[in-house]
């Protein structure tokens, strides 16, 4: 921004880097936290302070943990089914799948997904931990649930080459129509894993 000092043209660059935050959203987010009280500004300046010095990756599944515990809060519950694994990309997809509130297994976190073009290899992937894992004998199912794109399927397929010497099952989640959705508005891939996925009825 012209006219303006250097340091809210700092603070605008910075929220400006954030994803899903373009140029005018972040000019609207800097004025709001210059308008907003010194208490409220700065607890959000300490909470991003706290994360990043007190958030770790899990030993054990790669999502997001306190830094004084190994292992995450679902890796630790014994309640879950550890000998099912379900494999995802970030840990905001684990959330997303916690939030549907069904699946009982423990997961395990990609950090990010085969993507080439901008420089996403497997060895930027967590897929030598995952294999690891696999091979200790603890795991039956491998359940794939990287996101239905090229680059996630791609993913997917490359971790179950690796694995496909070994006796775990790997599925991957179902796709297709969603509940009262209609032939109409299905996209062609839609349709096409519908048909592939069908079942018995």
């Amino acid at each position: 921004m012209t006219g303006v000092s250097a340091a809210v043209d700092r603070l605008t660059s910075a929220l400006g880097r954030l994803p899903g935050i373009g140029a005018k959203s972040a000019e609207r987010l800097a004025h709001h936290l210059l308008k907003c009280s010194p208490e409220e500004a700065l607890e959000l300046a300490e909470a991003i302070r706290a994360a990043k010095q007190q958030i770790r990756h899990c030993q054990i599944c790669f999502h997001l943990t306190e830094a004084d515990q190994p292992a995450c809060a679902i890796c630790r519950d014994a309640r879950r089914d550890q000998g099912v694994v379900c494999v995802v990309e970030q840990s905001r997809d684990l959330l997303a799948m916690e939030k549907a509130g069904t699946f009982q297994g423990v997961y395990h976190v990609l950090l990010g997904r085969l993507a080439p073009l901008q420089g996403m290899g497997p060895d930027q992937l967590t897929a030598d931990a995952l294999e690891t894992r696999v091979r200790s004998g603890v795991v039956r199912e491998l359940i794939m649930a990287t996101n239905p794109t090229l680059e996630g399927d791609g993913t997917a397929l490359y971790i179950a080459k690796r694995l496909a010497d070994s006796p775990v099952q790997i599925t991957r989640l179902a796709r297709g129509l969603a509940s009262g959705s209609t032939l109409e508005f299905a996209s062609r891939d839609m349709l096409a894993d519908a048909l592939a996925g069908r079942q018995p009825f």
